[in-house]
C-alpha cells in the first residue's frame, strides 16, 4: 500500500451545570471564550453543546497532540462561563428538552422534526480520512458496513441517561435512530444510486440538506472525504486517537482492494440494523454479529481482532498495527467510557459519581 490518506476529526461535547449536572445552555459564551485562544468551536443543534474540529492530520501523534489541546480550551472556556465540559454521548440527567439553537437553519429543524430535534442533547465523534472521489467514498462506505457495529461496541459511552442506567452501553445510537437518515447505510451501487437517493430523501422532507444525512458513515458534503459518523464522542483522547487510526487503516484497506477489483459483498439490511442494535445494548463487554461470514455470533473482543487483522497491512504502513494493538487490549481490560459509567454509576447509584467520572476523563489520555 501506497496510500496514506489524511485524518481530520470533530468531537461533540456537553455542557453541564456543574451543581445540579443538567445541560446548560452557554455554547455562545464558551465559544467565544475559546475563540480568544484560537480555538473556533462549532454550535451544534442544542445550545447544550460545542464542537471541536481538528486540522487535517498525517499522524497519531499529530493527532493526539490536536485533540488534547482542543479538549483543554474548551474545558477551561467552559469553567470560565460557568459550566462543565463532558465528553459523553447523551446527558446523565436531562431537563424536559433542550434549547435549540437560535440559528435560521436549526429553527427550520426544530419545526420540521419537532420533539426529535428538541430531545437532543446527543454527542457523536466524527471521523474524516481522505479519499480521492465521490465514487470512492460510495465503496469505501459500502465496505465499512459489515464493521461499523465493531467500532461502535468500542467507543460506547452513553449507559446513563435520565437518572439510571438505560440498558444500553450506547443509548445514544438509540435515540439517534429516530432520525429519518440515521443509522448503518444502505449499499449502494454508484455514487449516481447515493445521489438519487439523497434527492429522494430531500424531496420527501427526510432531509432539509445534505448535512442532515446523518449515516454512520457517508461522502462528506463538504469535503474530499468520507465520514464516519458511528461512534458517540469517546470518553477519552487515547480513545478517540485508537477510533480514528482504525478507521483511517480501513478506508486505506478499502481503497486497495477497490484498485485490485475486488468487490463488495452486499449486505441485508435487516442484519446490519440487527448487529447495530446490538453493539448499542451490548458494547464491549457482550457478543456481536460477524456479518461477513455465516452471521454467528461471536465476542466482541474477536470482531475487533478480526478486523484488527484485516487493516494490519495499512496500519504497518502507517507504522500503528502496535499502538493499536496495545490501546485495544487496554481499553478492553480497564474499561471503555460506557463502562466507566456504570462503574461509577454502581458505587451509589448518584448521578454526581458518574459526572466526576466523566469529567476527569476528558482530558486524560
Amino acid at each position: 500500500m501506497t496510500s496514506h490518506p489524511t485524518v481530520g476529526v470533530e468531537e461533540e461535547f456537553l455542557l453541564i451545570d456543574p451543581q445540579s449536572g443538567e445541560p446548560i445552555a452557554r455554547n455562545k459564551q464558551v465559544a467565544a471564550c475559546a475563540a480568544e485562544h484560537g480555538v473556533d468551536l462549532q454550535l451544534e443543534l442544542t445550545s447544550c453543546q460545542v464542537e471541536t474540529t481538528t486540522d487535517v492530520m498525517g499522524t497519531s501523534s499529530a493527532l493526539r497532540r490536536e485533540l488534547t489541546r482542543l479538549r483543554r480550551i474548551a474545558t477551561e472556556a467552559a469553567a470560565a462561563n460557568g459550566a462543565q465540559l463532558l465528553a459523553v454521548g447523551l446527558p446523565p440527567t436531562v431537563p424536559h428538552k433542550f434549547p435549540v439553537t437560535p440559528t435560521a437553519r436549526y429553527r427550520r429543524i426544530a419545526h420540521r422534526f419537532g420533539m426529535v430535534a428538541h430531545e437532543q442533547g446527543i454527542c457523536g465523534c466524527h471521523v474524516h480520512v481522505a479519499v480521492p472521489s465521490r465514487p470512492h467514498a460510495i465503496y469505501v462506505s459500502n465496505w465499512l458496513r459489515p464493521w461499523l457495529h465493531v467500532l461502535l461496541a468500542l467507543t460506547a459511552n452513553s449507559a446513563i441517561y435520565r437518572n439510571t442506567d438505560s440498558g444500553y452501553a450506547s443509548f445514544r445510537s438509540v435515540l439517534w435512530s429516530r432520525w429519518p437518515c440515521s443509522g448503518p447505510p444502505p449499499h449502494f451501487d454508484s455514487a449516481a444510486d447515493y445521489e438519487a437517493s439523497i434527492d429522494m430523501l430531500q424531496r420527501a422532507g427526510a432531509a432539509l440538506d445534505d448535512g442532515m444525512i446523518y449515516w454512520d458513515v457517508r461522502p462528506s458534503a463538504n469535503f474530499p472525504t468520507v465520514e464516519v459518523r458511528v461512534s458517540d464522542v469517546p470518553a477519552t483522547v487515547a480513545e478517540t486517537v485508537l477510533l480514528a487510526t482504525l478507521i483511517r487503516a480501513g478506508v486505506m484497506t478499502a481503497l486497495q482492494l477497490r484498485a485490485e477489483g475486488e468487490s463488495v459483498p452486499v449486505l441485508a439490511d435487516y442484519a446490519v440494523r440487527a448487529a447495530h442494535w446490538k453493539a448499542a445494548r451490548d458494547g464491549l463487554e457482550g457478543d456481536g454479529i460477524y456479518l461477513l461470514g455465516d452471521q454467528s455470533t461471536v465476542s466482541v473482543r474477536e470482531l475487533l481482532d478480526r478486523y484488527l487483522e484485516t487493516v494490519r497491512p495499512a496500519l504497518e504502513v502507517l507504522g500503528e498495527y502496535e499502538m493499536v494493538h496495545g490501546e485495544i487490549a487496554r481499553i478492553a481490560a480497564e474499561g471503555n467510557g460506557a463502562m466507566r459509567q456504570r462503574r461509577a454509576w454502581r458505587r451509589r447509584n448518584e448521578i454526581a459519581d458518574v459526572i466526576r467520572e466523566l469529567a476527569s476523563a476528558v482530558t486524560s489520555d
